[in-house]
């Protein structure tokens, strides 16, 4: 995976207004204070795209969106703390980065276009994937600390079981972004970028 892919964890931090500061324990009218906070500051940035132009300007509004989705998500996960909720601060995030990456990939062209959008859905998959253990390894432990010994073998199961399937997709993904590269050769150069690609990666 190179640093394309890498380079969209920063953005990921990036995408943030203010409610990871908010303290759980909140009051109803606290939430909704904070949720209009959040929206304000949405169209604020959105109305300060309006000043450029193309591309830029796809990018600017997509990180305005992702910035609102992310904060809602995480003003939600504090004011009713779950497993559940904590794990869709993390869907937001990885669909908030790979809209902007997909957008910024719009700058480029041909193959080098198709590899970057690419390395971003990987970069999603990737971090939907990581979500996911983390969410159902929680749920795992939560279920066997409330029974016995034998939940706590099922549950060890379960865990590797998801994290088999994560690795599967993340694996999956990089395949993918391989095989799209290969696009940008020719003829023999082509079908032994392909004959790695797969050998790298288990493909028949």
């Amino acid at each position: 995976m190179n640093k394309t892919i890498i380079g969209l964890g920063a953005l990921a931090l990036a995408l943030s207004f203010s409610a990871s500061a908010i303290a759980q324990g909140m009051s109803k009218s606290d939430y909704k204070a904070a949720k209009q906070k959040i929206s304000a500051e949405y169209s604020s940035a959105k109305t300060a795209c309006g000043s450029m132009s193309g591309n830029a300007k796809d990018i600017c509004v997509a990180e305005a969106k992702g910035k609102e989705s992310i904060a809602k998500a995480e003003l939600h996960a504090n004011y009713k703390p779950s497993l559940q909720a904590h794990y869709k601060v993390r869907l937001a995030s990885a669909r908030a980065t790979y809209d902007v990456a997909k957008q910024r990939c719009d700058d480029l062209a041909g193959n080098v276009k198709d590899v970057c959008v690419k390395e971003a859905k990987a970069a999603q998959t990737v971090a939907v994937a990581d979500a996911e253990v983390q969410l159902k390894t929680a749920q795992a432990n939560r279920t066997a600390s409330e029974k016995t010994s034998d939940a706590l073998t099922q549950a060890e199961t379960k865990k590797a079981d998801v994290r088999n399937d994560a690795a599967a997709q993340k694996r999956e993904a990089q395949y993918k972004v391989e095989k799209e590269k290969c696009d940008a050769l020719a003829s023999t150069a082509k079908d032994g970028c392909l004959t790695q690609a797969k050998a790298s990666f288990g493909k028949p």
